[in-house]
């Protein structure tokens, strides 16, 4: 199933089914979030209790894709009373070729980095037999529900910030039901967006280098194919194909099963807390400023998986004023 949420400005929100080149806006629910949690509750499939509500109206996705409809499309899913109760994170050096770019950041090629030696523990032990605990897993924060962009947002590169580059990603979209328990409602390709140059000054730098907005959609998968999932991203310049590449995710992919990266995040008791939304970033095999791209105002990235809908489209917004000092006073 392929789901979306939208925005008209006088209807308000509502989610829809995608089928082909058409959208099925629904009835009884103006929110992802408040048609998972109704699931939860009847202990239905989401994917069977989406497709049971009514169908209001039908339209034409191409116009609301593009920009050019006066519905506009969210992010697929969301906490939409309380941003603040959306945990935005991640999980990062399970993909090879990110390992390989860190490596090259931060060390000689002859020698090892912790980055590197992370990667190959997870190689050993990121896919434990079922039952048992492996290997953790990187694990970053990137912020509440504030930072999520949708498809046809602009990522904005702070005056703070010293870059901005896209890192194309799949990411896991999570509810915590009345018990405490996880539950994976879906998935959707993600751009999580990290400010590099930040990062390559020092390692002790990754943190604050997370710190940025983000982007997920146009579509939420609910209960895809996540063996192998190849893909594209690409880089737009002034309407011309700057740079892309053909990459993948996926277990087969991957260092860490996804089992053993669910438990390593949700193991912490505060990431279970009744109501709460998680989107959490898988790690991306490849990104335009491991080829010595840097991004420029008004670029625009593009990234797509097989069998994860429409390509995720966003531009790049560089802030022109200078960076002013946030002062804090007594209270």
């Amino acid at each position: 199933m392929r789901l979306l949420q939208l925005a008209h400005p006088e209807q308000g929100r509502r989610i829809a089914i995608a089928s082909g080149d058409s959208l099925s806006i629904l009835d009884g629910f103006a929110t992802a979030y408040d048609a998972a949690r109704a699931a939860l509750d009847a202990g239905t499939p989401f994917a069977t209790f989406v497709s049971a509500l009514p169908v209001q109206s039908n339209l034409t996705y191409d116009p609301v894709y593009s920009g050019r409809s006066t519905w506009k499309i969210l992010a697929p899913f969301d906490h939409p009373s309380e941003p603040a109760r959306c945990l935005v994170s991640g999980t990062g050096l399970t993909h090879l070729a990110s390992a390989e770019t860190r490596q090259k950041m931060h060390l000689a090629a002859d020698q090892e980095t912790d980055s590197m030696r992370m990667y190959r523990w997870g190689e050993e032990g990121g896919r434990p037999a079922p039952g048992e605990i492996g290997t953790a897993p990187e694990w970053f924060y990137k912020g509440s529900g504030l930072i999520l962009r949708a498809h046809n947002d602009s990522l904005t590169v702070h005056s703070f910030a010293e870059d901005g580059g896209e890192e194309p990603e799949i990411a896991g979209v999570y509810l915590i039901d009345s018990h405490g328990n996880p539950r994976r409602v879906g998935m959707a390709i993600g751009n999580e967006f990290s400010d590099h140059k930040t990062e390559r000054r020092n390692y002790l730098y990754l943190a604050p280098s997370k710190l940025r907005q983000c982007s997920i959609g146009p579509e939420l998968i609910v209960d895809p194919k996540f063996d192998f999932v190849p893909g594209t991203v690409q880089i737009e310049r002034r309407g011309k194909i700057l740079w892309s590449k053909e990459i993948a995710s996926g277990e087969q992919r991957m260092s860490h099963s996804l089992a053993n990266m669910e438990h390593h995040h949700f193991k912490y008791p505060q990431h279970r807390r009744p109501g709460d939304v998680h989107v959490h970033f898988y790690g991306a095999g490849a990104f335009s400023f491991g080829a010595g791209i840097e991004l420029e105002d008004g670029d625009v990235s593009e990234i797509a998986f097989e069998g994860f809908g429409r390509p995720l489209r966003n531009s790049i917004l560089i802030e022109a004023k200078p960076e002013t000092l946030v002062e804090v006073r007594p209270a």
